[in-house]
């Protein structure tokens, strides 16, 4: 980043090639839409290079840029809540465990019953546990569990105390078990679950 700030644009290019896959993972999973996200982080990239001048190496550079992010999607989200948009379908589901989402069902298929389960199915589950947290648990989840981002590196990029983090995090995985448990236990989704 230093580079970019001194004008090198082969450096600015080495930054988007190596964060422009894990930028729009963490904002698809932000936006729920894929070619949102995509276009979200164009514009990431492009307010990073906007502020080139002013970046100060204070901070790993991944937690300054998944700050922007995380500032863009709220606003993204923002302002669809304000147009009011309809969803016309669901995402297809991939037979490879390529998003974060479904490796995360993966590594959590220890915990279902010893049933057989269709990985897709689990996968969805799990897709729709973590969807319906909030916007705030679920950003500090992608960026702990997929980033490998630390207390204070979400800290940083979501401008909350590390305590605050740490409590959000423990919210959501009390969230993510409460809403698993009837599937895990009965084979219950979380959208069909009784009241």
């Amino acid at each position: 980043m230093l580079q970019v700030r001194d004008d090198d644009a082969g450096a600015f290019e080495e930054l988007v090639a190596r964060y422009q896959s894990r930028l729009i993972t963490v904002l698809e999973q932000l936006v729920r839409k894929r070619d949102q996200a995509e276009d979200l982080a164009q514009e990431v990239f492009m307010r990073v290079f906007r502020a080139r001048k002013t970046y100060q190496p204070g901070a790993k550079f991944a937690t300054w840029l998944f700050t922007i992010a995380n500032n863009v999607a709220r606003n993204a989200n923002r302002s669809r809540a304000r147009r009011r948009e309809v969803s016309m379908g669901q995402r297809p589901v991939n037979d490879t465990p390529t998003d974060p989402l479904d490796q995360l069902a993966l590594a959590a298929s220890g915990l279902m019953p010893t049933r057989q389960l269709d990985q897709a199915e689990r996968a969805e589950v799990v897709r729709t546990a973590i969807q319906s947290l909030n916007e705030r648990q679920r950003m500090a989840l992608l960026l702990s569990k997929f980033e490998g981002m630390s207390y204070a590196e979400i800290a940083d990029a979501t401008s909350m105390s590390t305590q605050a983090v740490k409590s959000l995090l423990s919210r959501a995985r009390c969230n993510l078990r409460d809403l698993l448990e009837p599937y895990i236990k009965e084979g219950t989704s979380p959208e069909t679950k009784e009241s």
